[in-house]
């Protein structure tokens, strides 16, 4: 699966996403940096990595939303291609649209930077098909601003479609409805704060984020 992994002034989970794409992706998966005006030929999935792109300046993903490549980001994922936000990267889905809601500060106002445990609420999706409906899974979260938050009409819409495939089992921000993960209406781009790509090899403590990257990989082999 051909990865291109977005790099923002700010970004610092890009060297993480960047490893666990070419480790169980495409090894050829490769930077491109936010002012480029496309994505390489024949890029199958978008990685939006973690980090403070912008420093976080008037909201976070807030500024990253509106840089050059997200116009070939928007088009992808219109197309149907694969987009994966994570923590930041779920940020600047929801500021540019691509996602409903917004991520706000959480309920406590501390970072947090801890192993948290996921419930899989939808295995009917292009990133959760190797899960089994149900599953908890362990990957640690990293951010000051994980609060997801939406209308109740959105939050209604996002449950009742199946939307919502990763919710806390001890919600440690404040999220509505527990909510950890969501999916597009076409099921091609999710946004999530738990960083799935730091829980890919044993040696960092959980192996449970490797089904995110192998149900991409069955996806892309169905299709």
């Amino acid at each position: 699966m051909k990865t291109a992994v977005i790099q923002f002034p700010g970004s610092n989970c890009d060297g993480d996403a960047l490893h666990a794409a070419q480790l169980l992706l495409d090894q050829d998966a490769q930077f491109v940096w936010h002012t480029e005006a496309g994505l390489p030929q024949g890029t199958e999935l978008v990685f939006l990595p973690g980090g403070f792109s912008y420093g976080d300046h008037l909201r976070s993903g807030a500024i990253a939303a509106r840089s050059p490549i997200m116009q070939a980001v928007k088009a992808h994922a219109e197309r149907g291609g694969f987009v994966l936000g994570v923590c930041n990267g779920f940020q600047v889905l929801t500021e540019s649209g691509l996602l409903p809601g917004a991520l706000s500060r959480n309920r406590d106002l501390h970072f947090l930077c801890r192993p948290v445990h996921l419930r899989v609420e939808n295995t009917g999706t292009a990133f959760t098909g190797a899960y089994t409906k149900g599953q908890v899974i362990e990957v640690p979260i990293a951010h000051g601003e994980g609060n997801y938050y939406a209308d109740p009409e959105t939050v209604a819409r996002l449950e009742g479609e199946g939307q919502v495939v990763f919710r806390y089992v001890d919600n440690p921000n404040g999220s509505l409805n527990d909510i950890a993960g969501i999916v597009s209406e076409r099921g091609n781009v999710l946004g999530m704060m738990p960083h799935p790509e730091r829980a890919v090899e044993a040696l960092l403590g959980s192996e449970d984020g490797r089904g995110l990257f192998d149900s991409l990989k069955g996806a892309l082999v169905s299709r």
